[in-house]
């Protein structure tokens, strides 16, 4: 089941563009690999999506897309860093975002996955993202992906590529999903543009404006003052109802 919103965007966009998909691929290392090390990969991990297109020659014939949903968007400059040891990880460790392309023995299970179920050893893999920030560029030229993924390319698909391919592809037949029948809405109602009408809030912490009520100061009694603002019966009779 396409839960995400993202992975039923990136659907729509394959399908668009003329692949057969197929959601949630499992894999996991071989349990008689030499590196295998139970508590970290005796569990599965998948990619959301496989696209699979009949006419299409070379890499492009399959296409597997990992979904990043992230509101703050992707950042792929600083990803790399953390995965490179290069920049301080998050409390989960980025390589088991990644594990595919960055960790060998999770790359072999990957990719012998990817084989058994569209018979191509060299294919396409994309990263599904809000908002790509940083330098994509750098991960398809990465020793250690490059290495792991030799044969395929490696790289990223921005949400607003595939939005755009959406608008531009949508008629008036009802859409075979509901995203697809959420933008022709959007679209037969003018609430679509190619301009950009509203930048998205960037959520980083030296970017961030984080709003907070103003921090008043608890009042304190203290000899010879009286709380501000308190003004007794009498005052507020002489006060006018403006001023107040």
């Amino acid at each position: 089941m396409k839960e995400d919103v993202l992975e039923q965007i990136v659907d729509d966009y394959l399908k668009f563009n003329g692949y057969f998909t197929t959601h949630n691929v499992g894999f996991r290392p071989r349990s008689d690999h030499p590196e295998y090390v139970s508590t970290d990969d005796s569990v599965r991990s998948d990619v959301d999506v496989v696209g699979y297109h009949p006419t299409a020659q070379g890499i492009d014939r399959v296409l597997v897309v990992s979904c990043k949903a992230w509101q703050s968007g992707f950042d792929a400059s600083a990803k790399l860093a953390e995965l490179r040891g290069e920049k301080k990880n998050p409390k989960r460790a980025t390589w088991r975002n990644f594990r595919e392309l960055w960790v060998p023995k999770w790359s072999e299970a990957f990719r012998e996955q990817i084989y058994a179920l569209t018979g191509e050893r060299n294919f396409s893999y994309r990263i599904a993202v809000t908002r790509l920030r940083g330098d994509p560029e750098a991960w398809g030229q990465d020793p250690t992906i490059a290495g792991n993924m030799d044969g395929c390319s490696v790289g990223f698909l921005p949400l607003e590529t595939m939005w755009a391919k959406m608008l531009t592809e949508l008629t008036t037949t009802p859409a075979a999903s509901e995203i697809g029948r959420l933008a022709q809405l959007l679209k037969a109602a003018g609430l679509t543009d190619s301009r950009v009408v509203a930048h998205p809030l960037v959520q980083h912490p030296d970017l961030t404006l984080r709003l907070r009520r103003p921090r008043i100061a608890p009042f304190r009694r203290s000899a010879g003052f009286r709380r501000p603002f308190a003004l007794s019966v009498a005052a507020r009779e002489r006060v006018p109802i403006a001023e107040r």
